[in-house]
Parts: C-alpha cells; sequence; structure tokens
C-alpha cells in the first residue's frame, strides 16, 4: 500500500489471469471490531486485520481519542484504549468514512457522551444516521444537532425494543454496541445479520457480553457491566474473495483463493454457477475457472443472505461477457450504478432503468433512481482513461481495463486502497499486467 494519493495504475489488458491469491482480513470486520474494542478499559490484540486505509483511518481516530495503538505484525495489531480521554470524534476522520458513527456507542459508555460532525465515505446514496439516532434514543440516548455536530448524551443505557424500518448493517451494530452494556435487556428486530456482524457479536461475547440470535432478525442482548481485554480472529473478506472470483471468471482465467470461504459466498457462487462459472472448494479456498462461455442471469442485490450490493459491481462486469441478455436490479444503494458511464465508454452495453426489473419491487419503486440494468452481451471492451468514485467501482474499473484491449490509465486509486490490501500485488501475481505511477500534474 503506497502513501501516494495522487497516483494512478497504468493496466494492459486482454490477458486471462492465473495463479493464487491470498484473501486478506473483512474491512467491514476489522474496522469493527476495532471499535468495539473500546468498550473495554484493557487491551485487545486482533489478527487477520487486513493494512488498508480504512482500517488505518480507525485506528487513527483511537490514538486521537487518547488510545495506544501498535502493530504487533503485518497483520495484528494491539490497542491500549486505557488511557482515553476524549469523547469528540476528529472531523478530519469522520468526515472520511461512515463507520465513524460506530465509535458513538463506546463513547457513551465510557464517558456518557459523544460528538460527531458529518459522517463520510464512498458516495453511493443517501446514509443518513437516522437509524442510528432513533435507536440510540430508544436506549436513553439524547441527541442534538448544532452547525452540523451531533451531540449524543446519556447518563445510562436502558434496555428496550427496538424494530428497525430497514435491516442496516450499521444501526444494528450502534445498537449492538450500545446495549451490550445498557442496564436491562434489548431486543433488536429486524436487524441485520451479516458474517460481519457474526465477527462481532462473537468478539464482543468474548469481552463478556450476553447476546443472543432469535429467529426473524432479531439479536437480544442483556446488558453487563464490565468488558475484558482479549484475542480475536476477524474473518476473511467474502468481498474480495468474490471479486477476485468474478475476475478470473470473467478472464476465462483459472484462480486460487486462498482464504475463501463457502459458508459466506453461497448466494455468490449460486450465481457464478449459474452464469458459467466453474469451481472447486478445499479446505483452504475455492479454485475459480470456466469451461465454457458466460451466460446471462438476473441478480437481484439484497441485504444477507441475499445477493451482497458489494458483488455487483464485479459481477456485473462479469456479466459485460456473457452471451446474451442480463438484469441487475440493485436494491440496497440507489447510486450504485454510479460506475457505469465509464464501463459503457469502455464498449459495455448496459441501459440503466428507474423501475424494478427483477423479481419483485424494491423501496426504490417510483423514485428516479437509476437502481436497474439490463446487459447485453458479449461487449468488445477497448481501453481508456477513468477515474474511479467509490471502493467497489474501483475493483470493477481495474477488472474492466484487464478484460479490455489496448492499456488504460485509472486514477482515484485511493478508492481501492480503502479495501483491499497489497492491490497491485495481487493482481500481478495472477498475471494480471498492472503497475502504479505517479500521475502527471
Amino acid at each position: 500500500m503506497t502513501a501516494h494519493d495522487n497516483s494512478c495504475f497504468i493496466i494492459e489488458g486482454g490477458a486471462p489471469l492465473s495463479g493464487e491469491v491470498q484473501v486478506a482480513g473483512a474491512k467491514n470486520a476489522a474496522t469493527k471490531l476495532i471499535i468495539a474494542s473500546l468498550l473495554s478499559n484493557d487491551v485487545c490484540r486482533f489478527h487477520n486485520v487486513p493494512r488498508i486505509r480504512d482500517v488505518e483511518l480507525t485506528l487513527n481516530i483511537c490514538e486521537a481519542l487518547g488510545c495506544v495503538v501498535e502493530w504487533i505484525d503485518h497483520a495484528c495489531v494491539e490497542i491500549d484504549s486505557s488511557g482515553m480521554n476524549e469523547h469528540r470524534i476528529p472531523f478530519k476522520y469522520s468526515g472520511a468514512m461512515r463507520t465513524s458513527v460506530l465509535f458513538v456507542a463506546p463513547l457513551l459508555q465510557r464517558f456518557g457522551s459523544a460528538d460527531l460532525q458529518t459522517v463520510g465515505g464512498c458516495n453511493l446514496g443517501k446514509r443518513p444516521i437516522d437509524y442510528h439516532i432513533d435507536g440510540l434514543s430508544n436506549l436513553g440516548v439524547e441527541v442534538e444537532e448544532e452547525d452540523h455536530t451531533y451531540h449524543f448524551a446519556a447518563t445510562r443505557l436502558a434496555g428496550a425494543k427496538v424494530e428497525l424500518a430497514y435491516p442496516s448493517v450499521g444501526a444494528t451494530e450502534q445498537l449492538l454496541l450500545a446495549a451490550v452494556g445498557a442496564k436491562g435487556r434489548t431486543v433488536i428486530e429486524n436487524a441485520a445479520i451479516e458474517p460481519e456482524i457474526q465477527n462481532l457479536v462473537g468478539f464482543l461475547q468474548s469481552m463478556g457480553a450476553i447476546v443472543y440470535q432469535d429467529a426473524c432478525r432479531t439479536w437480544i442482548v442483556d446488558g453487563v457491566d464490565e468488558f475484558r481485554g482479549c484475542s480475536y480472529t476477524v474473518i476473511n473478506d467474502r468481498i474480495e474473495a468474490a471479486s477476485f472470483a468474478a475476475l478470473a471468471v470473467a478472464t476465462a482465467g483459472d484462480v486460487y483463493v486462498r482464504g475463501a470461504d463457502q459458508e459466506h459466498l453461497i448466494t455468490f457462487l449460486n450465481m457464478l454457477r449459474k452464469a458459467g462459472g466453474e469451481f472447486e472448494i478445499d479446505a483452504a479456498g475455492i479454485r475459480f475457472h470456466r469451461k465454457n462461455g458466460l451466460k446471462p442471469v438476473v441478480i437481484e442485490t439484497d441485504v444477507h443472505p441475499g445477493f451482497m450490493t458489494d458483488w455487483q459491481p464485479p459481477f456485473a462486469l462479469l456479466l459485460t461477457q456473457a452471451d446474451g441478455v442480463s438484469i441487475v436490479h440493485e436494491t440496497v444503494y440507489e447510486h450504485r450504478f454510479g460506475y457505469v458511464e465509464a464501463i459503457q465508454r469502455m464498449g459495455a452495453c448496459i441501459q440503466l432503468h428507474t423501475s424494478c426489473l427483477g423479481n419483485k419491487s424494491c423501496r426504490f419503486l417510483n423514485t428516479h433512481f437509476d437502481h436497474s440494468a439490463i446487459i447485453s452481451g458479449p461487449s468488445r471492451l477497448v481501453a481508456r482513461n477513468v477515474e474511479i468514485p467509490d471502493l467497489r467501482a474501483g475493483f470493477a474499473y481495474v477488472m474492466a481495463a484487464l478484460l479490455a484491449e489496448g492499456t488504460s490509465t485509472i486514477s482515484g486509486v485511493e478508492n481501492v486502497k480503502r479495501g483491499y490490501s497489497y492491490f497491485i500485488e495481487k493482481i500481478a501475481s495472477i498475471g494480471g499486467r498492472i503497475r502504479e505511477e505517479i500521475a502527471a500534474g
């Protein structure tokens, strides 16, 4: 991971990719476990931590709050939160990543107050923290907004029944972090149940929390008075695994993805097989390849255990190489298709629509958002110069460049570094012709 935010990728496409790549720890799990460690006035150690920008930003916030952070080796980090002395989350970090809102619950537990300014992250659509505020208010938190700053306060959190309007991952995590130290029992209904949340719950339990998973997307939490430090392992990144799987199959390559977990990829694997991809599973990972051409499919993204929205961009690129017409219906983020225009300029035949073109209507029905795509293939892609708008679009652009004829220049690569560790090294190790240069000017 380089330090140059003004760098670009130079990619020569057209070569099938083959070899082996190691999946890193999950960004969407590691950052949440790090934040959860602040509940304890002790030392926590995490293994399988990815060296990526979002993790570094999360650790920077911890240090700004008074924690001591130490990398033990390239994938193991230790956090001592005994010296925490600040309840205000620095704006320069909160404005850069939306995960910063999750610091609110631990700060409330430690200090009874938390200040948070505007939350940042990828521009995938509106991500208001209303679900967080509503849920915390049910637990007795008072919230005031002044000059783009949220002030949270609570003398002691109290358990309550909370039903989320949508199974938001972030809101579920916030409520879990708040409920484990609240007095009494908290019931969170219509909650998210993603593998990353399961990982968070496992860590909270190791710290001393009491958390049950009930039927119908329900978490039940009995609050406890104190938490202890412990060691814990971050799960492997199912998004990275799926990204390299799609890349291997799309390029007619053959890639063994070490660390790919079948249990966390079941829905993806089913759709990949329907599209013509092949895979073999063993105890250490999954080999991805294909025997014949790709076939069109219909995909609808959804919350877990549905088809993950973060899998959508690389899979859509794969479908540009399928023989026929595919449909992708995005139901999670209204602006997830922001990457499509650049892919169209590279030769992809993709039409965007405001209608729900899947099997069911979604919450974007009768809105002006382009949240469905008709993809006709196979498309001959040609090299272009493009700028990456967000993290998952970044992999899609790199994937398009690797599929395209000619040499592409891709800027905005810091967005890729937010979520993929040792990205260039991994692409190059499986035969991708990629290098990084400092952008001119």
